[in-house]
């Protein structure tokens, strides 16, 4: 399966328009992409999803690439990018599907699993903290010097003017440098999550999932300390510069049915930097094999 076989759409949301790509036909799966990419991050993993049996909802979040973008800062709270989930389960046909979330798409999966859990099958998380260990670790100065971009990035106009300036140089360095295996990204990949970003407004709102959301500690308390009850797989890349692995403690605490798959030679992009390890585990665990 090639990219010019997948289906694209857009599925009506929270108030919100969101682009979909489609494939594959069978139980669902849900693949949720991170800052500051969109559908594409997911480009290795979903003919072979497709392949194995599943069909494939990835979606651009709100804000990105070619879904609706919505101004209002507070439009990009997570009480809105959960529902937007939901939206997207209820397309799928299925009463339930398995979720997929990297970096902000795992902090929304996280969430999503505590307050929908009727509509969860499996969980995945790749290199994305469940929020209560973040705010806890955050306070250390391991966590907290990690953190740095956060705040950075919570700052008014300031952070577009960086990101975007001669040509989005920070971004690109951000793709070519901090790939801890080559190759994840080529030139075309970069290009690629660069233009999408170039929209009109499309940088703010992607820092907007950090304003509307980081500077409310207290956010959805109850859904966050709610152990998620779907069987869960953490896959980690364990050379991540922003997310430190000591956010994988008391993991079994919030998922009791939680598996932890570490890889050592693989940062942030773990499914860009190993696409085949994490494919296997994805597969493996979806279809309920223990060799993961």
């Amino acid at each position: 399966m090639t990219e010019a076989s997948f289906h694209h759409e857009h599925i009506l949301a929270d108030g919100v328009q969101l682009h979909v790509v489609r494939a594959g036909i069978g139980p669902p799966v849900i693949l949720l992409h991170g800052f500051p990419e969109n559908w594409h991050s997911w480009r290795r993993q979903i003919p072979v999803l497709a392949d194995a049996g599943f069909s494939v909802l990835v979606p651009d979040l709100r804000g990105y690439n070619l879904s609706g973008r919505p101004q209002d800062k507070n439009a990009y709270r997570l009480e809105h990018l959960v529902r937007d989930v939901a939206a997207l389960v209820h397309a799928t046909g299925y009463s339930r599907s398995h979720i997929v979330g990297h970096d902000w798409g795992g902090v929304i999966a996280w969430m999503f699993a505590g307050q929908y859990p009727q509509l969860v099958d499996k969980l995945i998380i790749l290199n994305a903290p469940h929020l209560k260990i973040y705010f806890q670790k955050v306070r250390y100065p391991r966590q907290m010097l990690r953190s740095w971009y956060v705040l950075f990035f919570l700052l008014q106009r300031l952070p577009e003017f960086v990101l975007s300036s001669r040509n989005y140089r920070v971004l690109r360095k951000m793709f070519e440098r901090g790939q801890a295996r080559k190759l994840a990204f080529n030139t075309e990949d970069i290009e690629q999550y660069i233009q999408a970003l170039a929209s009109p407004g499309a940088l703010t709102a992607a820092l907007n999932y950090y304003r509307a959301n980081v500077t409310m500690a207290t956010m959805g308390k109850s859904a966050i300390l709610m152990p998620i009850q779907a069987e869960t797989l953490v896959i980690w890349g364990e050379l991540d510069p922003a997310l430190g692995i000591e956010l994988l403690d008391g993991l079994d605490e919030v998922a009791p049915r939680v598996c932890i798959h570490r890889i050592p030679d693989s940062s942030h992009w773990v499914q860009n930097e190993a696409p085949a390890e994490v494919n296997r585990m994805l597969v493996n665990f979806l279809r309920g094999r223990k060799d993961t």
